[in-house]
């Protein structure tokens, strides 16, 4: 039996077996074997192909619903789950901090507690970037309407996007450093992403409740696991759709940082 699902959206997509073989480094006939016989991809490939036809796999692939070992892979990706970010112990983002070796990515509004805690962040994200570990760090765009709006949304106004000044002030002597990029956003997040290597910190959002009152989930990458990858995947869309930050200004204004476009 085909796979009609994939076929469907590979025609939304305007994508043909060739685009998306092309698309992911793979032999055209692959993508044929997926289409015409419904093989299952590999994981790696399957996670690939769901983020550039911009769909979750599970929809192209409904049968991982009922793969045991897929659930069983995403059971023991979780490591724990907290009520709230005040319960995630301090000594665990430390050691994140400090045993992360090759990838730190963070997709925040401000994140301005990561400084607050540790104000000898940026200093470690430049040690370890001399050291060949590259940085992504994302934060929202002080001037835009979403950020506006969820200030509001949690009943702090103006104070979130001062927030987010101050989180980019404290990472300014970053800017130009090799292997750390750091970008502004103009997404609506669903969840604030903090990813060290192969763990990952997920702040799930709530309306109507500041971040630090809302859970955490506590994810590690494990073979075969989808949670992991489902939200890296969301990073890698908010970062595509991001734009570099620059040198910033000083005239104090509400769009005192300027972000170049991605062209």
């Amino acid at each position: 039996m085909g796979n009609e699902r994939l076929r469907g959206q590979m025609r939304l997509c305007g994508m043909s077996a060739l685009d998306l073989a092309t698309a992911l480094a793979i032999d055209p006939k692959t993508v044929e074997r997926w289409l015409d016989r419904g093989r299952m991809p590999r994981q790696p490939q399957r996670s690939r192909a769901a983020e550039v036809l911009d769909i979750d796999e599970t929809y192209l692939w409904p049968q991982l619903l009922d793969d045991e070992r897929a659930r069983s892979a995403s059971r023991a990706e979780v490591e724990a789950v907290y009520p709230h970010r005040g319960a995630v112990p301090l000594d665990l983002w430390r050691r994140l901090l400090e045993s992360t070796e090759h990838h730190i990515d963070v997709l925040v509004y401000a994140g301005l507690f990561l400084v607050d805690t540790h104000p000898d962040f940026p200093g470690l994200v430049a040690q370890s970037a001399s050291e060949g570990l590259e940085a992504r760090l994302l934060y929202g765009r002080p001037d835009s309407d979403v950020v506006t709006w969820r200030g509001q949304e949690e009943r702090i106004g103006a104070h979130l996007s001062a927030r987010i000044h101050l989180a980019l002030a404290s990472v300014e002597s970053l800017i130009g450093s090799q292997g750390v990029a750091i970008r502004l956003h103009e997404t609506v997040l669903y969840n604030s992403i903090y990813r060290f290597d192969d763990q990952m910190l997920v702040n799930t959002h709530v309306v109507g409740s500041p971040a630090p009152q809302n859970p955490v989930i506590h994810l590690r990458r494990v073979p075969g696991g989808h949670l992991f990858e489902h939200y890296l995947s969301s990073f890698d869309r908010v970062w595509e759709m991001s734009k570099p930050l620059e040198v910033p200004l000083r005239d104090g204004s509400v769009g005192a940082w300027d972000a170049a476009s991605t062209t």
